[in-house]
């Protein structure tokens, strides 16, 4: 995991470890990059071969956090590029994670608190959020495509497209949010058009913009609880769609990468595993989740995903990377007391939510 990793389209990277996307709470009040943020983004840097950003959203109603980076105008290309920069400055390549939060947008941060999702559904603050109409949902494919721009006129490496999480894409993929019984919704087909037509405007707008050394990803949950949710079956058919879409790589979304398959038709076994081999070499794809120890990262070796990602560790351990390459210990819980240059907003999040980073002290 340690040695250099080449993308189909040639772009390499130091090592086969990259920073997994995590929301930090912490832009100014006008959505531009804080500089708490830049110094974070910039202490983890140094090890990694790329940094996701946390996300960011395309469409002025896709808001889904108080304190989130914007991208959904031109105003914010500076802002954008002071995280590219600060990435780059350790070495790592840069990636922007683009969205829209759908039925999780916050509803006095979107303009006359109007939610939407893929049909009529309730939206996470219990109030309803409404389905969107076709022209809209043309306008939101036309804002992914703007923000890429945006992301290549930053300085940026590649964007990652955020279908996973139960956000606007995932919601449209769901048979749970997703109702609709027009040409976004009904069959598993139906509702697959709307991510893969995502993933076409942001590749035709790398065409225009870019080249074909930037980088462009998708990240996907595997599965829903609810009765008419995601199961792994499905998720199967949108990740052999996306395998061949012209995708650089594929993320999944897990809380840790040893889980087994729950809603499958097939034997219960590692998810990452079954994925891997759904996707046949296609295209590489990034495993993640609980990798804290050296030992974690051998096992999760075994999965066959060719990158890993890392997310809370790095929070803990800044220089994770470089301790492990250098043969040094590595610290696997959060010690609230050491710098880690972690944002105020994100540090008091993490002291409210005591379980959500293991062993905090």
């Amino acid at each position: 995991m340690l040695t250099p990793f080449t993308f189909n389209n040639g772009v390499k990277l130091r090592n086969r470890y990259v920073m997994a996307p995590m929301t930090t709470y912490s832009a100014n009040a006008d959505d531009t990059v804080s500089d708490e943020e830049i110094a974070y983004y910039k202490e983890r840097s140094h090890g990694v071969g790329a940094v996701i950003t946390a996300c960011t959203y395309v469409i002025a109603n896709g808001k889904g956090f108080r304190g989130q980076i914007a991208g959904h105008t031109d105003a914010y290309i500076a802002s954008l590029a002071k995280i590219a920069a600060a990435i780059h400055e350790g070495g790592a390549k840069a990636v922007l994670q683009i969205y829209h939060g759908g039925r999780q947008a916050v509803r006095e941060l979107v303009p006359n608190g109007d939610i939407v999702s893929a049909s009529e559904t309730l939206a996470a603050d219990g109030g309803i959020a409404r389905a969107l109409t076709i022209d809209e949902i043309h306008d939101i494919i036309q804002a992914f495509g703007e923000t890429t721009r945006r992301a290549i006129e930053a300085g940026f490496d590649g964007v990652e497209i955020h279908g996973a999480n139960t956000y606007l894409l995932q919601q449209f993929f769901s048979g749970f949010t997703n109702k609709r019984q027009d040409a976004y919704g009904g069959s598993i087909e139906k509702r697959l058009r709307f991510p893969l037509e995502v993933v076409a405007e942001v590749n035709r707008v790398k065409a225009r913009y870019a080249n074909d050394r930037f980088l462009v990803g998708y990240r996907f949950s595997p599965e829903e609880p609810e009765e008419d949710g995601i199961t792994l079956d499905d998720t199967i058919q949108l990740v052999d769609r996306l395998a061949d879409a012209d995708l650089d790589y594929l993320h999944i979304s897990l809380g840790d990468f040893r889980t087994q398959a729950r809603r499958y038709s097939g034997a219960k076994e590692n998810r990452i595993a079954i994925l891997h081999r759904v996707i046949r070499g296609r295209v590489p794809f990034i495993g993640v989740g609980s990798i804290y120890s050296k030992e974690d990262a051998r096992e999760a070796v075994s999965t066959g995903a060719e990158l890993f990602a890392l997310g809370r560790e790095l929070l803990i351990e800044p220089h994770w990377v470089e301790k492990v390459t250098n043969g040094e210990e590595v610290i696997t819980a959060m010690d609230m007391t050491r710098d880690n240059v972690i944002p105020g907003p994100l540090m008091d999040m993490m002291k409210f939510r005591k379980g959500w980073v293991p062993g905090v002290k």
